[in-house]
């Protein structure tokens, strides 16, 4: 897949597709370069420039939801992306925070619906299956046992039983569904994976922070909220919450964040006990 070479930014595609800069540049953790700008005919816009695979298959993704449910793509070419600018004022995890945890839940499973929908299209070829994704999970299971064990039995009976198969977000949470103002919540920043429907809502219960996740009888809650609002079994996605959370401890230890790990792990033990009662 083309990423741009070391050097390549924003000048290039702001000459190319005609583009004035709307505000400063700012760079994502890949190193994506990102600039508020405006179109040649006065449209607010984002324009993006990829810097790593994940992202670039990101913006094919976008390219293919054409809108429903995601920030609309104005042009793609290559590595470089130019989205519709989403700048209203809610913010779904200010929502969570502020008590309204459970309205917040509902938006994001709105979102996901569009995100669902058919499409006439044949999906990108980049999409990832789910079970690849999982892989990560393998190594700690077999370096520290215990959570991460009962995490991997579970994602493996999960992954050889597949259900209701669709394109994934993948990173769906209360950042990544933006206020688009009149068209409604939009999301944006997609992984790109290929598997089952319930997975998508498992990311949910371990946002917008280890706080309000961690809260006494939250994930109960929400898992209640979830399996209504989304048309989903309420004992199948909290076992896709414990593999799901399990999954992001391996990744945490990876990258040297223990205690995001340890949160991690928290709330898988917290999803077996509720699947338990």
């Amino acid at each position: 897949m083309t990423v741009p070479a070391a050097g390549d930014g924003l000048a290039p595609w702001l000459r190319r597709w005609a583009l004035t800069p709307d505000g400063p540049a700012f760079e994502t953790k890949f190193g994506s370069r990102l600039a508020p700008v405006l179109t040649a005919a006065g449209e607010r816009a984002m324009l993006k420039v990829a810097a790593h695979p994940e992202e670039v298959a990101g913006g094919a993704l976008m390219a293919w939801w054409g809108g429903l449910g995601a920030a609309s793509v104005l042009a793609r070419e290559d590595y470089a992306i130019l989205l519709e600018r989403l700048e209203g004022p809610r913010s779904l995890a200010a929502l969570a925070r502020q008590g309204a945890d459970d309205e917040a839940t509902r938006i994001l499973c709105e979102a996901a619906a569009g995100l669902h929908a058919p499409r006439t299209a044949p999906p990108p070829p980049t999409l990832v299956p789910l079970d690849v994704w999982f892989r990560a999970l393998w190594p700690a299971e077999a370096a520290h046992g215990g959570a991460f064990s009962t995490a991997a039995a579970v994602a493996r009976e999960l992954l050889d039983e597949p259900s209701d198969p669709v394109v994934l977000h993948g990173d769906l949470h209360h950042d990544n569904v933006l206020d688009g103002g009149a068209r409604g919540w939009l999301a944006i920043d997609p992984k790109g994976l290929l598997g089952e429907r319930a997975f998508e809502f498992a990311n949910l219960f371990r946002n917008p922070d280890a706080g309000l996740a961690l809260a006494p009888g939250r994930l109960g809650r929400q898992a209640g909220i979830v399996a209504k609002a989304a048309g989903v079994e309420r004992p199948r996605l909290l076992r896709w919450v414990l593999a799901y959370a399990g999954l992001g401890a391996a990744w945490s230890l990876q990258t040297g964040h223990e205690v995001d790990a340890r949160a991690g792990l928290d709330i898988a033990r917290a999803a077996e006990a509720e699947l338990a009662s």
